[in-house]
């Protein structure tokens, strides 16, 4: 046990005191403190004991007093000592525990006494970088040891600096004076912030973020946010689902180069290859929207001995990226194209998709054909798949098309396989649940105008009918051939509530919150959603990982080739696919959200027309049917509204930003 009348130094917050003592047990000591109060201290939290014994007798002033005399002269002997040179005379040791009365004796060249240890010790703790204390004993660092420390010391200056300047920066730039050139450090700042902002506490620098923006008054959650529209930085409705995903969004060098590479390919030296059928005298057509620039299918019909043949021509991607391309991995990292009311982000480079991949009007393209042979009822009897190459004759848009559906002789026929074709998939108990599209149109970069189109015309169902169809007989291809693939399957619902051919939004709303999950399998199984026995896709492989890897097994097979990818690839594939799909709905379904938000912000206190979905004894969950938006409100405690019923709410509070949105009865 320390004795009382020792003069103890030990640390409070940091700082050195001085104390005597008093008394005390084993682990604890009795104090009285330079600042004249009396204290239990753990014998644990002494850093230096007098040698000397001092008395005690006098008053407590008198003993406050000695002691702050004692704390200033070992403050002052603290200036005449350097730490490194005395770390240079000792680094060399065998070694590197000393007693703490050596190194101060080296320092002052004399017999230490009291003060002159307990002002190296108090050097040793102000200045970590040479030395530091435990166990009673000063541990000298090695040169390695030091110089990581000088770095680390180096760079908690420099980001020290980097807050200064960054909260001044920011606090410029809140102002109104935002600079025409921003400097290098300033970049920084902005980057940095940027992280934290989309990141939080997983950005790299999110204590320097913390520390700048708390430094600059910004306290408010979406301050950096605005502080990277003032500087252009981001655009005023910048995509931040997109930027948190982290989603690919520029090719990367390898892929660019390819994609040049392949669009200088001659497309006449398609018909060099033997298996590659000569198909240009068919009279493909197009059907798509009118702002479609990527074409990945069309359509030809014509009669045979009674039946149909009908030709679904896909344009064939897996010529041009194989497996191991950089284009390839690319599609592997992307899964699929997204697409906003903004813009897109395609699976594919642009000049590919919409250049030599794109079944465009009057130009020879490579094709992947599915050749099948429909009775007068609707029934397969044949199905052929092989490479061919088409020249696209008619581009139609769905609105064209729906005019000439009953008059053009093409149009009909398909018009009439195409409501046979449904009817045999809604016998096979298949829900259709045509619901409208939400179509958003974005003006002068934040105006917000949305209308409804229906998805149920005759020539988006007869499109829709003709890929089911190919992407069925695609499957049971595969499937026949007991050969590895990527099969899409659905379960039957939890409950039915939708019989045959209903087209009641309030049904099919409801229905749809019943329906099973679709999986993604490796083998071929029952797709109840669909209404058939196996289902695959492949009759989007410009848009669709999942449409471009069945698409080379299916060239193989055709080919008669051993399958390019085996089982266990086409599992990894699943979670791919899995992967990338549930990221890029994320983030389409959250920059969807953004814009309904965005177009209500334009209608605060107006009252909607709103659907009522299901009414509980809590909440009631509706449907407003302008924009298609699901929304729940509090069960009104008089006069519930029934499911079906049509109601009006009014917008409270909306934020597009901060995605909140608050509705009244």
């Amino acid at each position: 046990m320390t004795a009382t009348g020792k003069l103890i130094e030990y640390l409070d917050g940091g700082k050195f005191l001085c104390a005597y003592v008093t008394g005390g047990q084993e682990k604890r000591l009795r104090l009285i403190n330079q600042n004249g109060r009396e204290m239990n201290l753990p014998l644990s939290r002494v850093v230096h004991c007098s040698e000397k014994t001092h008395t005690l007798d006098s008053s407590r002033e008198i003993l406050s007093k000695e002691l702050k005399d004692t704390a200033d002269l070992r403050q002052s002997l603290m200036e005449r000592i350097n730490l490194t040179e005395i770390w240079e005379l000792v680094s060399d040791e065998p070694g590197n525990r000393f007693d703490p009365a050596f190194l101060a004796e080296l320092s002052f060249g004399k017999d230490a006494n009291d003060d002159i240890v307990a002002a190296f010790l108090r050097s040793v703790f102000a200045d970590r970088l040479y030395f530091k204390y435990k166990e009673n004993r000063v541990v000298a660092h090695s040169p390695e040891q030091v110089e990581q420390l000088q770095r680390q010391r180096e760079k908690e200056a420099q980001i020290k600096q980097l807050i200064s300047y960054g909260a001044e920066f920011l606090k410029q730039i809140t102002g109104g004076d935002i600079p025409k050139v921003i400097s290098e450090q300033g970049t920084e700042v902005l980057s940095i912030i940027r992280d934290f902002y989309l990141f939080a506490g997983d950005s790299k620098h999110s204590n320097t973020a913390r520390q700048i923006l708390k430094a600059a008054g910004l306290n408010r959650p979406h301050d950096p946010y605005h502080i990277l529209v003032k500087t252009k930085i981001w655009d005023a409705n910048e995509n931040i689902p997109l930027l948190r995903s982290e989603q690919p969004v520029i090719f990367p060098l390898l892929a660019i180069q390819q994609a040049e590479m392949l669009l200088q390919q001659d497309t006449d030296k398609l018909l060099l290859d033997p298996a590659r059928k000569d198909l240009t005298d068919l009279k493909p057509m197009t059907i798509d929207g009118a702002s479609t620039l990527d074409f990945d299918d069309a359509l030809t019909i014509s009669e045979e001995d009674g039946n149909y043949l009908v030709g679904i021509h896909i344009s064939d991607v897996a010529h041009y990226v194989r497996p191991e391309d950089p284009l390839f991995l690319e599609a592997m990292q992307r899964g699929t194209s997204i697409y906003f009311p903004e813009g897109q982000i395609p699976m594919l480079p642009r000049h590919l998709s919409q250049g030599i991949c794109s079944l465009i009007q009057g130009e020879l393209r490579a094709v992947l054909s599915f050749m099948i042979l429909l009775s007068k009822d609707a029934e397969v009897l044949r199905v052929r798949i092989h490479p061919s190459v088409i020249k696209v004759a008619r581009r139609l848009t769905y609105d064209e098309a729906d005019a000439m559906i009953t008059t053009d002789p093409e149009l009909s026929i398909l018009n009439d396989l195409r409501i046979k074709l449904r009817n045999k998939r809604v016998e096979a108990g298949a829900l259709l649940l045509p619901f409208p599209d939400v179509n958003i149109h974005i003006h002068h970069g934040s105006k917000v105008q949305i209308n409804l189109s229906d998805t149920d015309t005759p020539a988006r169902t007869l499109v829709s009918e003709m890929m089911i169809l190919t992407n069925t007989e695609a499957a049971r291809y595969v499937a026949d051939r007991m050969a590895p693939g990527l099969f899409r399957s659905q379960k039957p619902p939890r409950k039915r509530v939708v019989q045959g051919l209903d087209n009641d939004l309030f049904l099919n709303s409801r229905q749809r919150k019943l329906l099973s999950r679709g999986e993604l399998l490796i083998e071929a199984k029952a797709h109840s959603g669909l209404g058939v026995e196996q289902y695959t896709t492949v009759t989007s492989p410009i848009r669709r990982l999942l449409d471009l890897v069945m698409q080379h097994q299916l060239h193989s097979l055709v080919r008669r080739e051993e399958v390019q990818f085996n089982s266990e690839m086409c599992k990894d594939f699943t979670a791919v696919i899995s992967r990338t799909l549930a990221r890029a709905n994320s983030i389409r379904q959250q920059r969807h959200h953004y814009w309904l938000l965005k177009y209500l912000e334009a209608r605060k206190d107006q009252l909607l027309n709103a659907l009522v979905i299901e009414s509980g004894p809590k909440r009631v969950f509706l449907l407003l049917t302008d924009i298609l938006m699901n929304i729940d409100l509090p069960t009104p405690s008089r006069n519930s509204p029934e499911p079906g019923n049509q109601v009006m709410v009014k917008v409270v509070r909306v934020d597009a930003l901060d995605n909140t949105v608050r509705f009244e009865w």
